[in-house]
């Protein structure tokens, strides 16, 4: 093994052994190997430490999947990407890499029912798990509903710090809330929770100008707007109802 190799594989060991939480074998395993002319055995003990991450890489993405709740199969690969246009297909492309996610930045997903929007957030959502992040799914009237039973309850800071654990919020079809004022206090609290600390992906069939249904009032709605904004990627699906497009399809093929 080449001097370069050497030092290759003695980095690369270092680091894993840094991930796995091992600090006695990352200070003393090169060292006693080398000391004792077994450096040979560094590369198929590298081999190992790299099976052992990509096992561990892969129980934790089974872990965050579980825990995620997103819709199985409503991933990016059957994403008809080709309905898209082009701009909103790169933004969705790049989205999935996850660099919002570092700088909790927000994602708000504008379109009429049917236009695929709980799909292409959900096709972010998973392209985020495999990456390591962790993402909770969740439709919008049901994340309310929580809310508001913690608040009942006097446990809505802990509802709040469980939602906090998640990297990623998914809300989706956030026009369909019931209108009232609890609702919106309890979505404006969460809002205000997770601004520039952790990033939310909403969907809604209601454009800004329409939010006052459901926060209520012009202060709220523009609150609430600011917050969700002020570092934001906006995907707009100006594109026909998928659903539709496919009765019409069956009702052609049946004619």
């Amino acid at each position: 093994m080449s001097s370069g190799g050497a030092e290759s594989t003695q980095t690369r060991l270092e680091e894993l052994c840094a991930a796995f939480k091992l600090p006695t074998i990352r200070e003393e395993l090169v060292e006693r190997l080398s000391s004792a002319g077994h450096e040979k055995a560094l590369g198929a003990l590298l081999e190992i430490f790299e099976l052992e991450a990509a096992d561990r890489a892969e129980r934790r993405c089974d872990r965050l999947r579980r825990a995620s709740k997103l819709p199985l199969g409503k991933t990016i690969e059957t994403l008809e990407q080709e309905r898209l246009p082009t701009k909103l297909a790169r933004q969705v492309q790049s989205l999935c890499k996850g660099e919002f996610v570092d700088t909790c930045e927000n994602v708000l997903a504008f379109g009429p029912p049917g236009a695929g929007k709980s799909h292409v957030v959900a096709a972010i959502g998973h392209a985020l798990v495999e990456r390591g992040r962790s993402v909770l799914f969740v439709p919008a009237f049901r994340l309310v509903q929580e809310l508001l039973a913690a608040k009942r309850d006097l446990d809505l800071p802990r509802a709040l710090r469980k939602l906090d654990r998640f990297d990623v919020l998914i809300v989706d079809d956030l026009g369909y809330v019931q209108h009232s004022a609890d609702d919106a206090e309890v979505l404006f609290t969460l809002m205000a929770e997770r601004y520039e600390r952790r990033s939310m992906v909403i969907t809604s069939n209601l454009v800004f100008s329409q939010w006052d249904q459901i926060f209520q009032n012009p202060m709220a709605t523009a609150a609430a707007i600011d917050r969700i904004v002020h570092h934001a990627t906006i995907l707009e699906l100006d594109v026909p109802s998928y659903r539709s497009e496919k009765a019409k399809s069956k009702k052609g093929s049946k004619a």
